[in-house]
């Protein structure tokens, strides 16, 4: 109750949303027991990120998060992975448009692989641009709950915010950015390397994705995948893992993903089984 209380002071409203992540948070352990004092109660207080232009705030809503938050501050390119549903995406973007506004990047560019889930690029109508939207599509809708309709037109229009897919980037050095790669996991590893490498001067990189939708061909490793066994222990560079406990999307997010992982397991049970009988 006093967690609300400090949401509803801070957002002027309390969204059925809040109170089941608060929900989730107290069955995981990660909710105290309310103190004396009237301060929130949290083990990981919920940090302000931004405030939109329709005056909501922005904050980490879960311990994940807020380990994104933590990362970034310590790290110039953090890698966050993670299931659907646990605001990767939208975490990194409010932080982006954060240092935007504080001044301490001068644009913000947006990356996606332009990777065809069981739908065919060529048949989709229109020129370049128009077929490749709608895998941008998801970055436009963050940047829109931020950014006032007119003001985000302008950015764009003067590539102070720049959305591409990820081929873009080829032979590119992107100083004094912000730079997210979103779904990361469709990246291969010549592309991954191509991006990580583009990171200019003053610059900072967030890289997103979730190993476990993978839409690349069966052939391809995912360059999110092996760059976990390539990077890791690199001073500047974080790996931040989120699960099912950081899911803010509806509750039954949350259900469907548990489902999965236990079907999935099961599978992988009954193929090494078969593998010994032969």
């Amino acid at each position: 109750m006093q967690e609300m209380v400090a949401i509803a002071n801070k957002n002027r409203k309390v969204t059925s949303s809040d109170i089941e992540t608060l929900l989730a948070l107290a069955e995981q352990g990660e909710v105290e027991e309310a103190p004396k004092s009237d301060k929130p109660f949290k083990k990981e207080t919920a940090d302000t990120i931004l405030y939109t232009h329709t005056g909501d705030t922005i904050t980490a809503k879960t311990p994940g998060q807020r380990n994104i938050l933590i990362a970034t501050e310590k790290n110039d390119i953090v890698f966050t992975i993670g299931p659907a549903g646990t605001g990767k995406t939208f975490t990194s973007v409010a932080l982006a448009v954060q240092a935007l506004k504080q001044r301490k990047v001068k644009k913000i560019i947006l990356a996606r692989p332009a990777v065809e889930a069981g739908e065919n690029l060529g048949f989709l109508p229109g020129d370049l641009k128009e077929k490749i939207d709608p895998y941008l599509r998801p970055l436009y809708d963050a940047l829109e709950e931020m950014i006032e309709y007119e003001k985000l037109e302008y950015y764009l229009a003067k590539n102070v915010i720049e959305i591409a897919p990820l081929a873009y980037m080829r032979g590119r050095t992107l100083n004094n950015a912000y730079v997210i790669l979103d779904e990361a996991q469709n990246a291969t590893n010549i592309q991954m390397k191509m991006f990580l490498t583009r990171i200019g001067f003053n610059s900072r990189a967030i890289i997103t994705g979730d190993i476990t939708q993978t839409d690349l061909p069966q052939k391809q490793q995912s360059g999110l995948i092996s760059i976990q066994r390539i990077l890791q222990g690199i001073e500047g560079i974080s790996f931040i893992y989120l699960d099912q406990r950081d899911v803010v999307r509806h509750k039954l997010v949350r259900d469907i993903i548990d489902a999965y992982e236990k079907f999935e397991s099961k599978q992988g049970k009954k193929g090494s089984g078969r593998k010994r009988k032969q």
